[in-house]
């Protein structure tokens, strides 16, 4: 098959690619910024620049495609001050929803998030029943259940297509690096003592990539589709990452309310230092939730999902940083 990718020098990308080329596909990768294509060096692909706010790059990008499978989109932690999460996130749905009836494509397969759900529901487990996220949440959240409502609309007027909402991603092939692999690499080289007592819940990129292409496969028109893998405490990950790194490392966890009285501080440490923020008020109402009890059972029954073991992630995320010299120092 031909296959599109939208976003595909990021993380779920870069192992989307890898996974698509394996099988066989003829793959068509999207970028938009030009100093990530190092993320496919190497990788026997047909590279387009696109923008999923600019329509008029979709519709040559998407022709001839079989599938497109849409990643490309901007998660935000802090917000969305000038707007551009919202549009991206459900303008720009919108265009690839457009293009792909347009170039008469197949299949979507539309990556949302299990943000895209009530996230600040505490205590609340998350099927894909789940009250979806609105107004009241965080721009990010909202702005990916908006988009999936933009799908949903293309089903209506004739869209075959997928959606798909993973947990927290984690795992190799991470080149910008992610958040998620930016706190990774901290932990591998024995920093972050303090943690906020909370969990996430955290899923292997590859996996996520496979359960992209049995979607292609086994999706249902207008399915949402929960990818889940292992909830686990931020102590548990750093046990994890310190046995994968080969170093013990004493840490103590922060009570929430405890984190929360400390952000001032993060947040003007972050700024003097032009660092992106790991820490954010955002960021630790969603551990207070933590993305508990999200539930895998009709990944499972749909796609066939197994997440493997998240110890088995760790110590190939580590080893992928190393190789690539990306540890951090």
């Amino acid at each position: 098959m031909r296959i599109a990718v939208t976003g595909a020098t990021g993380h779920i990308g870069a192992n989307l690619v890898r996974l698509l080329v394996g099988e066989g596909h003829a793959v068509v990768a999207l970028y938009h910024r030009p100093e990530r294509l190092p993320a496919l060096a190497g990788v026997a692909v047909e590279t387009r620049r696109c923008d999923v706010l600019e329509p008029e790059s979709l519709i040559p990008a998407f022709a001839g495609a079989d599938v497109v499978i849409h990643l490309a989109a901007l998660i935000s932690i802090k917000g969305d001050p000038g707007g551009l999460v919202m549009r991206t996130n459900v303008e720009g749905t919108r265009n690839v929803v457009a293009a792909c009836l347009a170039e008469g494509v197949g299949q979507l397969i539309h990556f949302s998030s299990i943000h895209a759900f009530r996230m600040h529901d505490s205590g609340a487990a998350i099927d894909e029943d789940s009250p979806p996220a609105d107004g009241s949440c965080f721009r990010y959240d909202h702005s990916k259940a908006l988009g999936e409502r933009e799908v949903l609309a293309g089903v209506e007027r004739g869209l075959n297509a997928t959606i798909l909402n993973p947990t927290g991603v984690i795992g190799p092939y991470d080149f910008a690096p992610s958040r998620a692999g930016r706190m990774v690499r901290s932990l591998f080289a024995g920093r972050l003592r303090f943690l906020i007592a909370g969990g996430f819940d955290w899923v292997d990129a590859r996996d996520v990539a496979k359960a992209a292409l049995d979607a292609v496969r086994l999706g249902g028109r207008g399915e949402r589709i929960i990818l889940p893998g292992h909830w686990v405490t931020f102590l548990e990950l750093a046990a994890l990452c310190d046995a994968a790194a080969g170093r013990r490392v004493r840490r103590f966890a922060v009570p929430v309310g405890m984190a929360r009285l400390g952000l001032p501080f993060a947040e003007v440490f972050d700024r003097l230092s032009g660092r992106d923020p790991l820490f954010t008020g955002e960021s630790v109402a969603i551990i207070a939730h933590g993305g508990k009890g999200c539930s895998g059972a009709k990944a499972a029954r749909v796609l066939g999902f197994r997440p493997r073991p998240l110890a088995d992630t760790i110590r190939d995320t580590y080893a992928w940083f190393r190789s690539e010299g990306r540890l951090a120092r």
